[in-house]
């Protein structure tokens, strides 16, 4: 994949070193400490739940099944729900959050705007859409495009919806004006408004079963979590995850205004598709399998960026790191907090998400008087 170079003339080649030096001196720390939380966090999920797990027994499982000893030193029945049930639920949580916190992050970069994410460009409501015309017209159950998806029909069918979304409203932007960031904000707000509108109107028409379908469906679980939708997921997420800070120098740059950041040698239309293409394959594959889960990519890269400052190459490690741990620990609380039910994931971190939003705005405007 090719990424936007950037050619800072002599300003660059004059920065002390002893500035980069501490740069990425920080970065690593910070890294390294959002890491070890996030063990933390994977640990204490796996080993919570309705039936506990305690962290000698997790060992020993972990060794046994690598081969490290020979005898089962634990409980069949917790060994089967830590492989089969928890584990995966676990790594599916730490995928979403990530792609869900790193796409926040680099739209928030791309459109100059902190209260950008995935649903400006048409993701969630391309997901939403595509998912309820399954339901809808029961497509799982038609003959070719069960074979293809299998259980899987309303996530392969959610994936292609959010990709197809995010690419109309791309094109529009090319079509509508000069293809600047400002004219994709306003085709992805148009957009929005109406696949919402058709969403609607399919939901207005839906059964009973169906409307119970969709309303699940849009609130968000990792409830169906199993080794092969972290599979379909991890190849999406990882590629997102892995070129997007690959990007943060155009990112940086890019605060300055297009007209700068061009003069500095970035490709604003190379820079702006590789952002969409990457983003979108995080939400989407994310929102496929987990529904729609909001907050997460708003919320979580205002605190790295409060923590740990602008600079976007922190800023999109840490809000991978960091979504991982949001998503991780609110799903840990969506399946313990009313068991034996479970709560849907979309209601918690909107509950959770919306008056700590609304405290870091005002944390912020307090700081500028």
């Amino acid at each position: 994949m090719f990424f936007p170079t950037v050619n800072t003339g002599e300003t660059t080649s004059k920065m002390p070193s002893i500035s980069k030096t501490k740069a990425s001196l920080s970065t690593r720390r910070m890294v390294l400490a959002l890491t070890m939380m996030l063990v933390g966090c994977i640990l204490f999920s796996v080993c919570i739940g309705a039936l506990p797990i305690s962290l000698p027994e997790l060992w020993r499982m972990i060794l046994f099944k690598v081969g490290l000893v020979s005898n089962e030193n634990y409980e069949e029945q917790k060994a089967l729900v830590f492989w089969i049930i928890r584990l995966p639920r676990v790594c599916l949580a730490v995928l979403v959050g990530a792609g869900l916190g790193m796409a926040g992050a680099s739209l928030q970069g791309l459109f100059r705007n902190p209260i950008a994410d995935a649903t400006l460009i048409g993701v969630t409501s391309g997901a939403s859409l595509f998912a309820v015309f399954v339901i809808m017209l029961n497509l799982k159950y038609i003959g070719i495009v069960n074979e293809l998806g299998g259980a899987y029909t309303i996530s392969l069918v959610s994936f292609v919806g959010a990709a197809l979304t995010t690419m109309l409203v791309y094109q529009l932007s090319k079509i509508t004006g000069e293809g600047g960031v400002t004219t994709m904000l306003l085709c992805g707000i148009a957009i929005n408004a109406f696949v919402g509108s058709i969403t609607g109107l399919m939901t207005y028409m839906a059964t009973d079963e169906q409307l119970r379908s969709i309303t699940f469906w849009n609130l968000g679980s990792l409830g169906g979590a199993s080794w092969t939708s972290v599979m379909a997921v991890a190849p999406f997420v990882l590629c997102s995850v892995i070129c997007m800070p690959y990007l943060s120098k155009a990112l940086n740059l890019l605060v300055l205004g297009d007209g700068q950041a061009s003069a500095l040698g970035v490709n604003m239309i190379v820079l702006k598709r590789q952002v969409v293409v990457l983003a979108t394959m995080g939400v989407g594959a994310s929102v496929a399998v987990a529904g729609t889960i909001g907050f997460v990519g708003l919320v979580v890269p205002h605190i790295i960026r409060t923590t740990f400052g602008p600079d976007h190459k922190s800023l999109l490690i840490g809000s991978a790191l960091g979504g991982a741990i949001v998503l991780t620990l609110a799903d840990t609380v969506a399946r313990t907090i009313v068991a034996p039910s479970e709560l849907p994931i979309g209601i918690l971190t909107a509950l959770l998400g919306t008056p700590f939003f609304l405290y870091i705005l005002w944390d912020q405007k307090r700081k500028k008087i």
